[in-house]
Order: structure tokens, then C-alpha cells, then sequence
């Protein structure tokens, strides 16, 4: 692979494309690796977007096509792949048959993601080698964890599915975790959380190396919506890890019944025996968070359950979960949500109206 130029940290919609080595015939090549198991989707999204970049909105519009991506779809050994859901999927060759590819892209590997790399560990070398001659390497959801395995992710930024990342933040301590995040940029590594993120990412490819026109027009022809940022919306928060300490769940249990109360650390301190210094310390110690943040988890998750049925107005979710400031409020609200309330009732209470409509076939009154 000729070696590219060097490229800016993270590019920004309608910012100039990347400078890149691409092929003679102007066209980049990109691998996409199939593991037993994974989420087809998380593959055959990807494969669609970049096959589409410069194809389908000129097809549609009887323009010229310009095709920008080459797609090779490759497995460990080049035999056939079951998916999760039991679709199985057939690739062009095996991993070893790639001769030149400017991006790999890892699709999410399934559920239990230390046992995926444990069945697949010749893929561990081969990311290390294409990544030292210089391809960009990019995770998809729990296939982020392949790149954190091979020592990619230590020292950068990285996303996965909120669901696994406590659990790789714990193994993988040296990657600097930004679960909240739809996509993450780190030099030459993306990764990105979720099974639709897949299509943000390759989208985000595509405005990287092709441009904002390119990715819009290629969203555009697949009715599809241009990358997301974050998506710590969508998540269900844990509000603690697990641990054992009984006086410590006693405390949870009691501000979960009276989040939306202020109560100080000696009020609560004095209910299970023991000083607030002390106090302090096991709850941090126990649930991995400060006992004001942990209230302020639970209040945001009331807040986004209030305003996901339609809450009547943002005043109102602000004093049911114990605000008297709605500017503060909302702050908080983005903060964790990276949207403000209205923007968070705009699009889950329309998911929960469209579900509605969809299960009852006749419009929700």
C-alpha cells in the first residue's frame, strides 16, 4: 500500500476530504471482515454505503457513475459465516488472500465478545499488520473490542455499544472510553457503538475521504440520516456495578423512592450508621459514582421517561424530578443526552407515537 499522507485529526461536515492515496483509478479499497456469529447487518451496511458512495444518487438522477469505494468482504479462513441470527453469508476470500486495502472495517462480533476473540485470534496479527502499513482500522459496535484486544485502541479515544463498556473498560483500562459517543475518531482508528452506528461510520467515511457533498448525496439516495454524535440518548444507564456491600444497596433503594427529594449526606450517612466521610468513600467505592451524580442519573432517567411518554411540558418534567431551574435543567439534561429535553421528546416520544401506529395499524389519538 503506498504510503498517505498525513490527515487531520477529525474531519468536520462540509470540511475539505482528507488527502489520501487512493488506487490509479481514483478508488479506495476497503475490506470488510466477516466473523461468525456477529450482526449481519453491522456488515451489510457498511458494504451498501460504500458501494452506493458515488453510484446511486448519479443511477437515480441518469448522471455518470463515479464509483469511490472498491468492496472486498473477506472472512478469517474465506469459508462461509453464520450471523447471530443464523444467515449465512459467504465472502469473496480469506483475510490472508488481501493484497492492498486502504480501510478494514470489523463489523460487531456478537454478544459475548471475549469468546469471539478467543475463536478468533489469527484476526488479532493481521489488524497489527495492515495497521502498521498503514490502513485505517474501524470497529462497529462489540467489534470494537478486536481493536482493543491488538493494543490499537491504548492511549486513543474509542465508543462501543453502552452496553458492553463497562465491561472493556475494565479489561481494556489503557483506551480512553467515550461510550456516550456514536462515532470516535483517533488518528487512523474509528469505532463506533450500535448496530445501526454502523451506517453513521461508514457515512463518516465517506465525508472523510470523499467529502460532505458525496456523504450527503449518498445518505439522501438510501433515506438515510447523516451521522449521529452521540448516544447516550438511547442508552440504559446502569446506574452501579454490582457489589455487595448491603448498607451501600440499602441507600440506593432509598433514593430511588426519593430522587426527586434533596436529602444531604448526613441524612444519609445517619440512616445506615456510619460518618459522611466514610459514607463517601463506600458509595463511590461500591457504585462507582459520587452519591450527587448518582442522584443525578436517576433523575435524568426519570426525566427521559417522562418526557418518552409525552410529557405535557419541560417545566413540568423539571419539577416531577426535583429541579426548581429549568436552565440548569436542561443543561444537565444535554450534558448526559447530548440533546436538550425537547429535542429527547421530539424523537422518542414520536418512536413510542410510530410503534403505536404500527402495532394498532390506525393512528395513536
Amino acid at each position: 500500500m503506498a504510503k498517505k499522507a498525513k490527515s487531520t485529526r477529525r474531519t468536520g461536515r462540509g470540511a475539505r476530504p482528507v488527502s489520501f492515496a487512493k488506487g490509479s483509478d481514483g478508488v479506495l479499497d476497503v475490506t470488510v471482515v466477516l466473523v461468525d456469529a456477529g450482526y449481519a447487518s453491522t456488515a451489510i451496511g457498511p458494504i451498501e454505503v460504500f458501494y452506493s458512495a458515488g453510484v446511486l444518487w448519479q443511477y437515480l438522477h441518469g448522471e455518470a457513475l463515479q464509483p469511490r469505494f472498491r468492496v472486498r468482504i473477506a472472512s478469517i479462513d474465506g469459508g462461509s459465516v453464520t450471523s447471530l441470527c443464523s444467515l449465512r453469508m459467504t465472502p469473496e476470500c480469506s483475510i490472508h488472500d488481501i493484497k492492498k486495502t486502504d480501510i478494514i472495517i470489523l463489523p460487531a462480533s456478537g454478544l459475548d465478545v471475549q469468546d469471539r476473540i478467543a475463536r478468533n485470534t489469527a484476526l488479532l496479527p493481521w489488524l497489527r499488520k495492515w495497521h502498521a502499513r498503514g490502513a485505517y482500522i474501524a470497529g462497529i459496535c462489540s467489534g470494537v473490542a478486536f481493536l482493543a484486544e491488538c493494543g490499537l485502541l491504548d492511549g486513543r479515544q474509542a465508543t462501543t455499544h453502552w452496553a458492553v463498556a463497562e465491561e472493556l473498560r475494565r479489561r481494556y483500562p489503557k483506551v480512553r472510553w467515550r461510550p456516550e459517543q456514536f462515532v470516535t475518531e483517533d488518528h487512523d482508528v474509528f469505532c463506533s457503538g450500535g448496530v445501526y452506528a454502523s451506517i453513521d461510520l461508514s457515512l463518516y467515511l465517506v465525508e472523510k475521504f470523499c467529502g460532505h457533498e458525496i456523504a450527503l448525496k449518498c445518505a439522501k439516495s438510501l433515506l438515510v440520516s447523516m451521522p449521529r454524535s452521540r448516544q447516550s440518548g438511547y442508552a440504559v444507564v446502569p446506574l452501579s456495578r454490582p457489589h455487595a456491600d448491603d448498607k451501600i444497596k440499602e441507600i440506593e433503594e432509598y433514593l430511588r423512592e426519593h430522587f426527586d427529594r434533596d436529602v444531604s449526606i448526613d441524612v444519609l450517612a445517619e440512616r445506615v450508621g456510619m460518618g459522611p466521610r466514610n459514607f463517601i468513600r463506600r458509595f463511590k467505592a461500591s457504585t462507582g459514582r459520587l452519591p450527587g451524580a448518582y442522584v443525578q442519573m436517576l433523575r435524568v432517567s426519570a426525566a427521559k421517561e417522562l418526557l418518552e411518554h409525552g410529557a405535557a411540558s419541560i417545566q413540568a418534567v423539571c419539577s416531577k424530578t426535583g429541579y426548581e431551574d429549568i436552565a440548569f435543567f436542561r443543561s444537565l439534561f444535554k450534558r448526559h443526552t447530548g440533546m436538550t429535553p425537547a429535542e429527547y421528546r421530539g424523537r422518542f416520544a414520536q418512536m413510542n407515537f410510530d410503534r403505536g401506529e404500527l402495532a394498532s395499524g390506525r393512528p395513536v389519538t
